[in-house]
C-alpha cells in the first residue's frame, strides 16, 4: 500500500444530501441495515457461483460460499464479510460512488420527515447499502474481485458526510467485507444473539449460509474470546420447500429479499410443476409500484436459477413488458446452464415457460378481482396503466387481459367505483351494440364534455377514459366480448340502435329545416372545419367539434404534439344544436360580417371544450371583447 495509491473522492452534491437525510431521520426501522447488506452479500455469491460455471479458477479452491457476520464490542465494530464475485477499483466507483442512479432526485422529493414512511423508501430506491450509515458514524469496504490478485484489492472508506476515499490494499481472499464502526447507542448490532434473531427474521431463506460470530462464554476476566460462529440460516432455496412448511412471513420477507421493497407484497404464488416442463415458481403482486416503472432502462423481470444454480438477475424473457411489476425467482430443470441471454430469447422451452408464467399471473390477478374487491382496486390504482399496455402487446390474452381492466363511467360520477368491462355490458341499454367511451385529460374535463349530453338523456353507460395509454390501449383492443368500442368524439352519432323512431324523425326535420344555416356556417368556417351539420348528440351545449370515425383522437393528437411528433391534421367537423338560443340567435343574425365573428367565436368555444389550444387566442380574445361591449350599449 502506498500514499500515491489513495485518494479521496467526493459525492454528488445531491448523493450528499441524501445521505444526511438517511442518517439523520430513516431511524424508524434502522435494522433494515442487516438485512440488505446479507442480502447484497448472498447476491455476490450467487454470482460468482454463476460465473464460475464456465471458469472453475474463480473459486480460487474455495468452492464453499458463505457469508460471515463477525464484531468486535470493546471497538464496536460489525463486520459482514462474503467470498462471493467482489468488486474491481471501478466497480467500487461505480456501485458505492453513486446513489440510486436514476431515481435520486425522486428520492429525495418523497422525503418528508415521517420516519416510518420515509425509512420504507429505502429497498424502493435501491440504496441498501447507504442504510448502514443509519447505525455507523463510519463504514470501510475491503473487496477484491475473484480472478484477480491479491495485490489488486480496494478499501473504499466513508463517514457518510459528503466524500470517500479509495486505496489499493492487498487483499489474500477474494469477496468484499463491510465494517460498519457503531454509533453511540448502537451497541446492540454487535451482539450475537441480537444479529442471529435477525438473520433469522430476514434472511433464513437466502441459499448462501450465514454464520455468526458467538458471545465469549469466558468468566475468568481473561478478555473476550468468542467461540467457532454457526451457520444460522437454513441456507436452503426457500422455492424448493413444500408451502406446508413456509409460513406467510417466511414468503414476506423472502418478497423483500428479491424485490428489495420494504413493504409486504399484495400477493404471490408459489408452484411447483412436473410434466412436459419442469419447474418451480414463487412469482409476486407487489402493493406498490416502483419509482423506476416508466423508465424503459430499468431492469425487470424474475430472478433465474437453473437446478437451484443462479443464472440471471433479471430474466425479462419470461413476463412481457406489461407484467413487469411482478417480482420472484423462477428455477427450471429444462434450460441449459450456459445458455445465454440471445439463446434464451429463442428457445422453445422459454416461450412455454413464458405462456405458463403469464398465465398464472393472470389467473391469480382474475380470482382476486372476483374474491377481494377493495385488494384488486389497489392493485389497479398502481399498476392499473402498465396492465393496459396488455392488448398490444399479448395478442394471445387480449381478451383475459382486458377483463381485469376497470374504468370510471358516467354512472361512477361522484364515487371512486370503477368497472369491468362485463359489468358495463351487463347492464348495457337493449338494443345497444357498441361500448361506448371517451378520452381526455382528466375526469373533469371529459366529465364535462358536450359530446355526452345525448349519452346522458337516454341514461346510456359511457366509459371516461383519462390515461395517457388508454387511445392508444382502445386502438389495439379494439372490441371486447363481441362489442366493439366507438368514441362519442368521432363520426356521425349512429341513432339507429339508440334513438326510437320520433327522435329519428325529429332530427331528419332539424337537418331539413336549418340547411340555411349550415350553409352560412360553412361558408364562414371554410378555412377551418370539413363541414358543418346538425348535431344529434347535444341537449345543452352549442356546438362541438368531431373528427372522422378512423382519425386521431383529440387527446392522443394533444400527447403526440407534445412529445415533438408531427401528426396529420384530422377531417374535423362542427355539429351544431339549433335548439340552443346561442344558435337560433345566430341564426337570425342578417349581417354577414357579424354572422362570421359569432360563427368564429362559437367554433373557437368548441376547441376550449374539447380541451383543445386555440390557434390564435388573442383573436379570440378580440372578437369575445367585441360582443361584450356591443352587449353593453
Amino acid at each position: 500500500m502506498t500514499a500515491a495509491s489513495k485518494e479521496t473522492l467526493g459525492f454528488k452534491t445531491e448523493v450528499k444530501q441524501l445521505l444526511h437525510l438517511m442518517i439523520h431521520s430513516l431511524y424508524s426501522n434502522k435494522e433494515i441495515f442487516l438485512r440488505e447488506l446479507v442480502s447484497n452479500a448472498s447476491d455476490a455469491c450467487d454470482k460468482l457461483r454463476f460465473q464460475a460455471l464456465t471458469n472453475n479458477d474463480l473459486y480460487e479452491s474455495e468452492s464453499d460460499l458463505k457469508v460471515d457476520i463477525t464484531f468486535d464490542k470493546d471497538a464496536k465494530t460489525l463486520t459482514i464479510a462474503d467470498n462471493g464475485i467482489g468488486m474491481t477499483r471501478d466497480d467500487v466507483v461505480n456501485h458505492l460512488g453513486t446513489i440510486a442512479k436514476s431515481g435520486t432526485a425522486e428520492f429525495l422529493s418523497q422525503l418528508s420527515g415521517d420516519q416510518q414512511k420515509d425509512s420504507q423508501l429505502i429497498g424502493q430506491f435501491g440504496v441498501g447499502f447507504y442504510s448502514a450509515f443509519i447505525v455507523a458514524d463510519k463504514v470501510i469496504v475491503e473487496t477484491r474481485r475473484a480472478g484477480e490478485s491479491a495485490e489488486q484489492g480496494t478499501r473504499w472508506e466513508s463517514e457518510g458526510e459528503g466524500e470517500f476515499s479509495l486505496e489499493s490494499i492487498e487483499k489474500a481472499g477474494r469477496g468484499t467485507s463491510i465494517t460498519l464502526h457503531l454509533k453511540e447507542g448502537e451497541e446492540e448490532f454487535a451482539d450475537s444473539f441480537r444479529l442471529q434473531n435477525l438473520i433469522k427474521k430476514y434472511s433464513d431463506h437466502i441459499a448462501i449460509p450465514v454464520f455468526v460470530q458467538q458471545d465469549s462464554n469466558d468468566d475468568d476476566g481473561e478478555g473476550e474470546d468468542a467461540s467457532a460462529p454457526e451457520a444460522v440460516n437454513q441456507a436452503q432455496a426457500m422455492w424448493t420447500r413444500a408451502k406446508s412448511d413456509i409460513s406467510d412471513e417466511d414468503y414476506k420477507e423472502f418478497y423483500k429479499h428479491v424485490s428489495h421493497d420494504w413493504n409486504e407484497p399484495l400477493t404471490w404464488m408459489h408452484n411447483t410443476v412436473e410434466g412436459k416442463l419442469n419447474y418451480t415458481s414463487l412469482l409476486y403482486i407487489p402493493a406498490q409500484a416502483p419509482f423506476d416503472m416508466w423508465n424503459r432502462e430499468a431492469s425487470r423481470g424474475v430472478k433465474l436459477y437453473v437446478q437451484r444454480v443462479f443464472i440471471m438477475d433479471d430474466a425479462e424473457q419470461f413476463l412481457p413488458a406489461y407484467l413487469r411489476f411482478v417480482k420472484g425467482v423462477l428455477d427450471s430443470n429444462d434450460l441449459s446452464l450456459n445458455v445465454s441471454r440471445e439463446i434464451l430469447q429463442q428457445d422453445k422451452q422459454v416461450d412455454s415457460l413464458r405462456s405458463a408464467l403469464v398465465k398464472r399471473v393472470l389467473d391469480t390477478l382474475e380470482k382476486m378481482s372476483k374474491k377481494d374487491a377493495e385488494k384488486y382496486q389497489t392493485f389497479w390504482n398502481q399498476f392499473g396503466e402498465v396492465l393496459k399496455e396488455g392488448p398490444a402487446e399479448d395478442f394471445a390474452n387480449r381478451e383475459k387481459v382486458a377483463g381485469l381492466f376497470r374504468f370510471a363511467t358516467t354512472q361512477s360520477e361522484g364515487t371512486e367505483q370503477t368497472v369491468s368491462l362485463a359489468d358495463y355490458i351487463a347492464r348495457m341499454r337493449e338494443g345497444q351494440k357498441k361500448i361506448y367511451y371517451i378520452t381526455g385529460e382528466n375526469h373533469d374535463a371529459v366529465a364535462a364534455s358536450p359530446h355526452l349530453e345525448y349519452f346522458r338523456k337516454k341514461g346510456i353507460e359511457v366509459l371516461l377514459l383519462t390515461d395517457r395509454v388508454d387511445e392508444w390501449m382502445v386502438g389495439h383492443l379494439s372490441d371486447f366480448d363481441g362489442k366493439a368500442f366507438q368514441d362519442v368524439t368521432k363520426g356521425e352519432l349512429d341513432l339507429d340502435e339508440l334513438a326510437d323512431e320520433s327522435e329519428k324523425e325529429e332530427q331528419k326535420q332539424l337537418e331539413e329545416s336549418h340547411k340555411a344555416l349550415i350553409e352560412r356556417l360553412e361558408a364562414a368556417l371554410k378555412d377551418d372545419v370539413k363541414e358543418v351539420r346538425v348535431s344529434s348528440r347535444l341537449s345543452d351545449s352549442p356546438a362541438c367539434l368531431v373528427v372522422g370515425q378512423y382519425d386521431m383522437g383529440g387527446h392522443m393528437r394533444r400527447l403526440m404534439e407534445a412529445a415533438g411528433q408531427k401528426v396529420p391534421e384530422p377531417e374535423v367537423a362542427l355539429e351544431v344544436n339549433p335548439s340552443h338560443p346561442l344558435i337560433e340567435r345566430l341564426d337570425q343574425e342578417a349581417d354577414e360580417d357579424r354572422f362570421a365573428e359569432l360563427a368564429q367565436v362559437i367554433h373557437a368555444q368548441a376547441q376550449l371544450a374539447e380541451g383543445s389550444q386555440l390557434k390564435q387566442p388573442a383573436q379570440y380574445v378580440t372578437r369575445l371583447n367585441k360582443l361584450l361591449l356591443d352587449l353593453m350599449k
